[in-house]
């Protein structure tokens, strides 16, 4: 597999559960724009052979390079770290996992349950960033975790995929900032994320962030049909550091108020 096809198969994947993503994309094509990704983003349980070092092999097969920055996100329960590719045209990938055990003994009962479902050799699968859901799951177990972790329940419902792409901003040309984009996606009926404000991070901190509020789509819940916030798309304007280089590293503040862009509370 060439970096072209897994980038591909997993924007393919990501559309055909954020169908806003595809709108907004043909939308900025029509302005004459080229679209370029800062990063992609994927979602995972903190257990061995399906956590972040496992979602990460197949971009360091094809030559992405895990960087140093270590992320903390302690209401939420999660960790994350991101991987960058020699070729500057491509984006970055930033993993995140729940820390699993700082869940009640309930919430880990249920986790347990669905990855016991996992089929043999199912975590060496070179497509397991983009491989689904590969368990079954009740409706009262997805609101049961939804109740301690909005991220603990959208891993359950939505197993391995794409959470979002991200456009950079830098590369767009019709745009001065990040806050005329939001005003064309708002014009064009899209609802943002304002959680912490629809702009997250600053000059100073290097990166400016927004995103879409995640579609909400019909999910299988054991044989119920529930709706459910799936993925959303993210705008990312960097900016240089005193060296001139861009920064290309993360903001927790903002990234913790990004993760929110998929709660159903907020829906």
């Amino acid at each position: 597999m060439t970096t072209g096809e897994l980038l591909t198969a997993l924007w393919n994947d990501y559309i055909a559960t954020t169908p806003q993503a595809e709108r907004i994309h043909r939308l900025l094509a029509e302005r004459g724009e080229v679209v370029r990704n800062d990063h992609v983003a994927l979602r995972t349980y903190g257990i061995p052979g399906i956590g972040i070092a496992a979602l990460a092999r197949p971009f360091e097969a094809l030559g992405w390079v895990e960087q140093a920055a270590r992320y903390r996100f302690t209401d939420k329960k999660l960790v994350a770290r991101y991987w960058q590719h020699p070729d500057p045209n491509l984006p970055k990938v930033f993993i995140s996992e729940l820390c699993v055990h700082e869940l009640s003994a309930a919430a880990n009962i249920i986790i347990d349950r669905l990855v016991s479902q996992l089929p043999a050799g199912f975590r060496e699968r070179p497509d397991l960033p983009w491989a689904g859901r590969p368990w079954s799951v009740r409706r009262a177990e997805y609101e049961s975790l939804l109740l301690e972790s909005e991220y603990a329940a959208w891993v359950a419902a939505f197993g391995f995929r794409v959470n979002h792409f991200t456009v950079n901003v830098n590369a767009l040309t019709t745009f001065p900032d990040l806050l005329a984009l939001n005003a064309f996606l708002l014009d064009h009926g899209f609802t943002l994320n304002e959680s912490g404000g629809a702009i997250k991070g600053n000059v100073s901190e290097r990166l400016e962030q927004s995103s879409t509020r995640a579609d909400s789509i019909e999910v299988e819940l054991d044989g119920e049909v529930v709706r459910i916030p799936s993925c959303y798309y993210e705008f990312a304007k960097r900016y240089p550091l005193p060296s001139g280089e861009l920064f290309h590293g993360f903001v927790p503040a903002s990234a913790d108020k990004i993760f929110e862009s998929t709660d159903v509370k907020r829906a």
